[in-house]
């Protein structure tokens, strides 16, 4: 028996398609969508650019979701990285699932995401939302089969799936689905009880905003984000501290109220115990080199991109970022850098960022390397600013 593909079916209904409204779209039966998602028969060629389309995926991602067995049945292979006694138990609680799925199998779900989110700065996104769908998957699916405990424990599983999902989402820049996820992520945060959580996406949502440049959004659910009913972890709260200085800066706060918030910043990240700072805690992964960066973020928006161009040097010489993050700060380097009038070093800065972001296929990284050409049209006659261009546009 072929395994269904419950990764395709899914991405079906996260872009708000029946299977009939889909077959309607691509000129086919609904029977033939019905055969792929059983795993039955695959899409012709020249209809998967238009159904990669409908769907709001990559062709990449598309060919992860017709040839990857999302671990939905007894009967397929996992594609997740389980040892032989852990699949033998998971197959037990996926074939009786009220009685076999309890504590170990959520640690489990735990640990691929755990995996995922390890690789993820050197695979990318697309290389990293396969697994990433399918733990998510496994929660939407199984998480009305067991018993209340458990579905709680399901659940926070769900949320930081999906709120990882929606930064994933981000970073091809695809604002939609990674709105979309994180609604989902609320939802199950607040069944399952995981209330910092709640602001911890609140906070994710104000750093989306940043990429559209919406200054207001991005500083009110900064503030949000502190300022709720919850208890956020100290390292949260001082990225949700920066977030809101950044917020002042771009909202034309004065320059006194802009440094007194990304003080505080400094002093909550200073203040953190090595408990705080637990692979399990929420916002560990938050570092002094992360909060340096974002501290330049925050210079070149209150009108200081030469300092923030000083602090984005001096942090990406030591190398202590993945692959795909340090692409991402070197475009900031060369839009701080174009900002102080320096377009010689901006474009060779830019031009390795672009390199990084084509080969982790990074979109949130290309795309402000478009604003970087922009800032750099006064010197559009140059050669080097020339040839980014072309680079940029090929």
């Amino acid at each position: 028996m072929p395994p269904k593909r419950v990764g395709l079916s899914r991405a079906r209904k996260n872009a708000g398609l029946t299977q009939e409204e889909l077959a309607y779209r691509l000129g086919i039966d609904r029977s033939t969508v019905g055969r792929w998602e059983i795993g039955a028969t695959e899409p012709s060629v020249w209809l998967r650019p238009k159904l990669a389309k409908l769907l709001g995926v990559t062709r990449t991602e598309l060919t992860s979701l017709l040839e990857h067995e999302h671990l939905a049945s007894p009967e397929s292979d996992a594609v997740f990285d389980f040892q032989p006694d852990e699949r033998l138990h998971l197959r037990m609680a996926l074939a009786d699932v009220s009685r076999y799925l309890d504590s170990s199998i959520v640690g489990s779900f735990n640990q691929q995401l755990d995996a995922s989110m390890a690789d993820d700065g050197t695979n990318g996104p697309t290389r990293t939302l396969p697994a990433v769908l399918g733990v998510v998957g496994l929660v939407e699916q199984y998480s009305r089969e067991v018993r209340p405990d458990v579905r709680r424990e399901l659940l926070r599983v769900g949320a930081r799936g999906a709120e990882f999902a929606g930064f994933l989402y981000r970073d091809i820049y695809r604002p939609d689905l990674a709105l979309y996820w994180r609604d989902r992520a609320t939802e199950w945060a607040l069944e399952a009880g995981d209330w910092a959580m709640q602001g911890y996406i609140l906070l994710k949502k104000s750093q989306s905003a940043w990429d559209d440049r919406d200054a207001l959004r991005m500083l009110t659910l900064a503030q949000a984000a502190q300022n709720g009913p919850w208890s956020l972890p100290p390292l949260v709260r001082a990225e949700a501290s920066q977030q809101e200085a950044r917020g002042l800066a771009m909202t034309s706060e004065p320059g006194d109220a802009v440094s007194r918030k990304l003080d505080e910043a400094h002093e909550l990240f200073a203040s953190v115990s090595e408990e705080d700072r637990q692979p399990e805690k929420l916002g560990s992964h938050y570092s002094a080199n992360l909060l340096t960066m974002q501290s330049a973020i925050c210079y070149c928006e209150a009108g200081q991109p030469a300092r923030a161009a000083e602090l984005y040097a001096s942090c990406l010489e030591r190398e202590h970022f993945s692959y795909r993050d340090r692409g991402y700060f070197l475009s900031l380097q060369a839009g701080a850098l174009a900002l102080a009038g320096d377009p010689d070093d901006a474009t060779v800065t830019a031009t390795k960022a672009l390199t990084v972001a084509r080969k982790t296929n990074s979109k949130r990284t290309t795309q402000e390397l478009m604003r970087v050409r922009t800032l750099l049209t006064p010197w559009q006659s140059r050669p080097a600013v020339r040839d980014f261009a072309g680079f940029l546009t090929a």
